[in-house]
């Protein structure tokens, strides 16, 4: 597309649909009522407060100065029109793989299909030596992936647009694959074991998404698994966490086709082998032995179970379908790390509201209710109970993270 040629409006409807799969406008777009692709909503890293920029085609505080090469630069090479580098908190480790074909049709929305938005979002800053951006240049020649996707021969047409999706659109590692030492993603495609094995973000852990049996998806099906992408549910469990948004803004928009080839990818990842916690219903049965949680559930638990949750997720740990989650077999309450457990506790939270899913439903807050001692009880209850075979959860991990929320 030549600089001067306007784009067609299929073009520009392409993109649109491309920035839901990318979920442009989660990350830049303000949380209190702020102008989509406006920026200014401020990101939790490791590092600092990164605040999202504005995208927009303004050309004074967005990007309407953008050249097709600066756009494309910026989305894969994570540098901006002045050369300034830009955090990896943008996903360009996996927009690198964007084929050239989407690039033109995301500038061509981004400029033809966005209103201009004058607003400058507040500067970055981040402490020394981060806040040198010219060291950004070296972190994505020492760890970020270069080339572009490549379509595997010996795998069908599902299985590469899924995997396309997963590894650039999707950035799906983002977030489900853990960081190394300098905060790379440990894997970015399937020839690594790391990618997608579950990765602990802004004190949330996003789940394995392998054929892990505990924690990862081995018991859910594709189908199930596109439904839970399209509403936020699917085989009896729910999401949670910053999983809402992605699901609310971005997931529940895209094609059947594509989350049908979403769901085909994810299910050929092998397991990591990874310590783990199991299901096996049989677990429930008098006199059979679990290996990692007590052989009797505590008491204590159980009390606190029947007092304060049982009314949703129901004394089988079964829930509601489409309504309230199963706790039985639900991998976020089986795996290794109970991050995401506590904090949902301590917090509370809600599922998606979606256009195809059931009404939003809101788990309330535990802090005020539930002594430390009393969440690590009921969370050691659960994963020991109804098959589930998980280590237990102690007073020191919920005062810990309890300590972090500052809750």
């Amino acid at each position: 597309m030549a600089k001067d040629a306007a784009p067609s409006q299929a073009l520009i409807a392409r993109g649109a649909y491309l920035a839901k799969a990318a979920d442009c406008a989660g990350c830049h777009t303000a949380a209190s009522n702020g102008a989509p692709y406006a920026g200014g909503l401020e990101l939790t890293s490791p590092f600092g407060t990164i605040v999202s920029s504005n995208i927009t085609p303004d050309l004074e505080t967005g990007i309407g100065q953008y050249s097709f090469e600066d756009f494309a630069r910026a989305l894969r090479e994570g540098l901006r029109r002045d050369g300034k580098g830009l955090y990896p908190a943008m996903p360009y480790p996996a927009f690198v793989k964007i084929t050239d074909d989407d690039m033109r049709a995301l500038y061509a929305y981004m400029m033809q299909g966005v209103p201009a938005v004058n607003f400058k979002p507040p500067e970055t800053r981040v402490p020394f030596p981060f806040n040198q951006r010219w060291a950004l240049r070296l972190w994505r020649a020492a760890l970020a992936p270069k080339e572009r996707f490549t379509p595997r021969p010996d795998r069908d047409a599902d299985w590469n647009r899924g995997a396309y999706l997963v590894q650039s659109l999707g950035h799906c590692g983002s977030c489900h694959t853990p960081r190394g030492l300098g905060y790379q993603e440990r894997g970015y495609d399937e020839s690594s074991q790391a990618f997608l094995s579950g990765g602990l973000n802004d004190n949330w852990f996003a789940s394995n998404l392998r054929a892990d049996p505990g924690s990862g998806l081995a018991r859910i099906t594709a189908g199930d698994l596109a439904a839970f992408m399209k509403t936020g549910h699917g085989a009896g469990i729910a999401a949670y966490g910053s999983m809402v948004e992605t699901i609310e803004d971005s997931l529940q928009y895209l094609t059947d086709d594509d989350l049908r080839a979403i769901a085909v990818y994810l299910k050929t990842l092998p397991a990591t082998g990874a310590a783990d916690g199991v299901f096996d219903p049989a677990l429930a049965q008098p006199g059979r032995l679990k290996t990692r949680a007590p052989d009797v559930p505590p008491a204590q638990g159980a009390a606190v179970y029947a007092g304060f949750c049982a009314q949703c997720h129901r004394d089988d740990g079964k829930g509601v379908p489409q309504v309230f989650p199963a706790l039985a077999g639900n991998p976020s309450v089986v795996g290794e790390d109970t991050t995401s457990l506590i904090r949902l506790l301590v917090e509370g939270g809600n599922s998606p509201a979606t256009i195809n899913g059931p009404p939003r439903q809101a788990m309330p807050s535990f802090a005020a209710r539930l002594t430390d001692v009393q969440i690590a009880q009921v969370l050691t209850y659960v994963r020991a109970s109804w098959g589930n075979d998980a280590r237990p959860v102690t007073t020191n991990d919920v005062a810990s993270l309890r300590s972090t929320l500052h809750k």
